[in-house]
């Protein structure tokens, strides 16, 4: 296994805090501006008077809501000069980000090693809010921002902390990334098919068994295949923007354009067929009977059935005792609600995911709706105690498969 990274790598600190109307609704208050503390001037953001930051804002909602604004965000005091003690204030210009902001939302302000204010904004009871109380261990109190630095007594980012860094657009190799460079010089600069990748991360990690444990070997797996991804990726890229996007008539802003989309869209898809290729491993390890993408009703795909699509056709329209299906998805969002529709003659459906810390409302509407939630075990720590105690694991999932199929 390669060294992981720590938040201390990317952030020097962070603060929390629930903002009021004057924080953000303009139409309440004219100024664009928030209060710091000294405890995060100690921290990381400093006391330099019309400090002038460059910025990123993003805005964390619901399903495919997400955006980004590059800008900047200026850090002053409001009373340099007078008598009274000094009250520093970051002001901010009004982007997509800060209009789309509301009184009771979540920012998160955090300072990157680069120099860079993250300006960070969740809803609410949000998922995305939970996953960053999560990673960045602070929660609001009281009107202010509660704020810590991070140092290098860290924990290593674990596969849940390295999702969420993901999720709001933070680049990372990790350090010893170049230890994998035997293993993908095969390649060269051209990807292999997911199902390939897949398998040589299994064989390159030998010491790891599903029998021993299904949801370690699972992480482990996926872990090492997108570490060896990054690195594949990262020589690819760097490839092609050495060969330049020239054309005939000058720059080809759309061969660039069509090039990024292309990193963008494998990046996303190569993580749902990682997630299917080392689960159906997981499966066969303990010998679990499966069919994967059979057809059911409507043209409907479940991404796994059990035992096996003859039983499933076989059986009347109340179902079956033997019957189970599995959807998987990297990522759930409002998506999980589509594995509702799948096989209709299993009224309980399971829905695996790799997503951390998603929020209580929506793990309740999934309860309600009959739906049990599989989440690898290293990863429930991002759930609330609450949500552990119904929470399956991959192992909880095999054990009940296994006692279906006798």
């Amino acid at each position: 296994m390669i060294k992981r990274g720590q938040l201390s790598d990317y952030f020097e600190g962070v603060g929390v805090k629930r903002l009021s109307a004057v924080d953000a609704e303009p139409t309440t208050s004219n100024q664009h501006e928030v209060g710091t503390t000294k405890k995060m001037r100690d921290d990381f953001l400093g006391e330099n008077h019309q400090e002038k930051f460059p910025a990123i804002y993003i805005w964390l909602g619901g399903d495919q809501e997400g955006f980004t604004e590059e800008s900047w965000a200026t850090h002053y005091d409001a009373r340099l000069n007078k008598p009274r003690a000094a009250e520093w204030r970051l002001y901010y210009p009004s982007n997509p980000v800060t209009v789309a902001m509301k009184a009771g939302d979540t920012l998160f302000l955090a300072k990157d090693q680069s120099g860079v204010l993250w300006f960070i904004v969740a809803p609410e009871g949000s998922t995305s809010e939970q996953q960053l109380f999560w990673l960045f261990g602070l929660r609001p109190e009281g009107k202010s921002f509660v704020s810590r630095e991070f140092s290098n007594e860290e924990p290593e980012l674990d596969f849940a902390a390295r999702f969420i860094l993901d999720e709001i657009g933070v680049e990372f190799e990790e350090p010893e990334a170049d230890k994998l460079d035997s293993i993908i010089e095969k390649f060269g600069t051209t990807f292999p098919k997911t199902a390939e990748f897949s398998d040589l991360a299994r064989l390159t990690l030998p010491e790891v068994r599903a029998e021993d444990d299904p949801d370690a070997a699972l992480i482990a797996w996926l872990d090492h295949e997108e570490a060896l991804f990054r690195r594949l990726e990262r020589k690819v890229v760097s490839s092609r923007i050495e060969a330049g996007f020239v054309v005939n008539s000058g720059t080809d802003v759309d061969g660039f354009i069509s090039f990024s989309l292309s990193v963008q869209n494998r990046r996303k898809s190569r993580m749902g067929h990682s997630l299917e290729n080392h689960l159906a491993a997981v499966l066969r390890a303990h010998d679990v009977r499966h069919v994967r993408g059979a057809m059911t009703e409507h043209k409907h795909k479940p991404d796994f059935l059990f035992p096996d699509l003859e039983t499933y056709q076989a059986a009347p329209a109340e179902g079956d005792a033997r019957l189970t299906m599995l959807g998987a998805k990297s990522t759930c969002k409002d998506r999980w609600r589509q594995v509702l529709a799948e096989a209709e003659k299993i009224s309980r459906k399971h829905l695996l995911t790799l997503e951390p810390g998603i929020s209580e409302p929506q793990t309740d509407q999934m309860e309600a709706s009959s739906l049990q939630l599989v989440v690898p075990s290293p990863v429930h720590s991002s759930y609330t105690d609450a949500q552990r105690g119904w929470l399956w694991s991959v192992g909880d999932f095999i054990n009940e498969v296994r006692a279906r199929q006798g």
